[in-house]
């Protein structure tokens, strides 16, 4: 699995991404446990109290489980997978909650963790859980027999093309792939030698070279979003130097903002919104038969889970009969035959609980193949759209451009013009001085006609 942490704060905003279903076709609060509230918003919010009587401002640890997209986990492996790195991280003793979202027809966990101690009022310290989380992802790609990606074999050979989540926020905005920017941004880099050429290769796909307020180097596209290029490109601050020179050099996010907005005419401001149109006529026919679809599924859940339930409390009650009561009960437990018969309810009880787990998997499964398709025409959809999109900010960019060029010509040419003007004024304003000179002074030669 991939596994992907953070310490974070913020618990409102982490609670309502969790559930968010309008990202996700389900979205499923698995476990909360050891909160005083079994509701997911009031566990966190009750971990976000705790901490204020702390100095601790990241007191959450949240983690993403991510398992290969043709493979297939049941509930219990990801509880396992869990289990196993709450132990190696050292949170055991502290609250957490599970979350299974499903999206795209693929099925992932997450899991957060209250990390402060309620005894002692401290953080669980966490060192180098990225390490150790890399460590535990590739194990467990191993022991399943799962293809091991190239980058947890061996960090240095790590997809430069991964993203976190802020760069897939923004993509979002911007309606861009988040990998394909960055494809875009590394191959402008590799394929340019000077800081004029890279600038051209940015300015093609529509991003234009700044300097950030933070970072030394930004690229701002067409629509105002902000790209540091350290992080799109994978290049160090130092390298970046050394081919574009100094950051100081270059026009402010906010000049370079203005300057976009002035190329950006209303003409090009309607092709975008017409392929948004377009788009969205597109998608409407497939996301109407997914959202059915989705309905459909949660209905059948619902029915599945009360129908547990009812079983549950039938066979609960049935095991509870079985206890001798009374002075039947005492002498029970005396001859160790009440002992026996809670083991035997135990038993049972354990394995009417994986049998619940297994009858959820199977129709989680079937579910998820039954939107396999759509899915599958959705992302090629999807594909499709946002090479539609890169197209459309190269033609912007070359409409841009050429707008540019044309105003420089006639920039150039008016200046070229200015002091044939400037001087045809000059010598007419001298000649019309010089013949009411002459007036005044009588000469015959300038004496004007009458």
């Amino acid at each position: 699995m991939i596994l992907k942490g953070s310490i974070r704060g913020s618990a409102r905003e982490l609670a309502s991404h969790l559930l968010k279903v309008s990202d996700n076709e389900h979205a499923e609060v698995h476990e909360v446990r050891g909160f005083a509230s079994d509701d997911l918003i009031d566990a966190l919010i009750e971990a976000e109290c705790l901490a204020k009587g702390t100095r601790c401002t990241k007191h959450l640890f949240s983690l993403s489980l991510n398992p290969p997209a043709n493979e297939t986990v049941s509930i219990e492996e990801f509880e396992e997978a869990v289990d196993r790195i709450e132990a190696e991280l050292g949170l055991e003793e502290v609250p957490r909650a599970i979350v299974f979202h499903e999206k795209d027809g693929r099925r992932h966990c997450h899991a957060v963790w209250n990390r402060i101690d309620s005894e002692e009022m401290k953080a669980v310290p966490m060192p180098f859980f990225k390490n150790r989380l890399m460590d535990i992802s590739r194990d467990l790609f191993l022991e399943r027999d799962w293809d091991v990606p190239q980058g947890i074999l061996d960090r240095s050979a790590k997809n430069p093309l991964n993203f976190d989540l802020s760069e897939w926020q923004q993509a979002q905005r911007s309606k861009q792939d988040p990998r394909l920017i960055k494809a875009v941004m590394r191959e402008c880099w590799q394929g340019s030698d000077s800081k004029e050429a890279f600038c051209g290769a940015l300015e093609n796909y529509g991003y234009h070279l700044a300097r950030g307020d933070r970072r030394g180097f930004v690229a701002v596209d067409v629509q105002g979003e902000v790209y540091s290029l350290s992080r799109t490109t994978g290049v160090k601050a130092k390298e970046l130097t050394g081919k574009l020179g100094a950051p100081k050099d270059l026009p402010s996010v906010e000049e370079t903002k203005a300057l976009v907005n002035a190329r950006w005419t209303e003409k090009l401001q309607k092709l975008s919104d017409d392929l948004d149109t377009k788009h969205t006529r597109q998608n409407k026919p497939i996301n109407q038969k997914l959202d059915q679809i989705k309905q459909r599924q949660q209905q059948e859940r619902h029915a599945l889970k009360e129908s547990q339930q009812k079983r549950s409390d039938q066979e609960n009650r049935i095991r509870s009969e079985r206890l001798p009561r009374g002075l039947g009960g005492i002498w029970s437990r005396l001859s160790g035959k009440y002992a026996k018969i809670r083991q035997q309810n135990e038993y049972e009880a354990w394995g009417a609980l994986k049998r619940d787990e297994a009858e959820k998997d199977r129709q989680i499964n079937k579910h998820l193949e039954e939107r396999s398709s759509l899915q599958k025409t959705k992302r090629r959809l999807r594909q499709q759209q946002l090479v539609e999109r890169v197209e459309l900010h190269r033609e912007i960019a070359g409409r841009m451009e050429a707008k540019k060029e044309l105003r420089q010509g006639l920039d150039m040419e008016f200046n070229a013009r200015s002091p044939q003007k400037s001087q045809q004024k000059t010598n007419k304003k001298s000649q019309q001085f010089t013949r009411n000179r002459g007036l005044y002074r009588g000469d015959d030669d300038l004496e004007p006609e009458l």
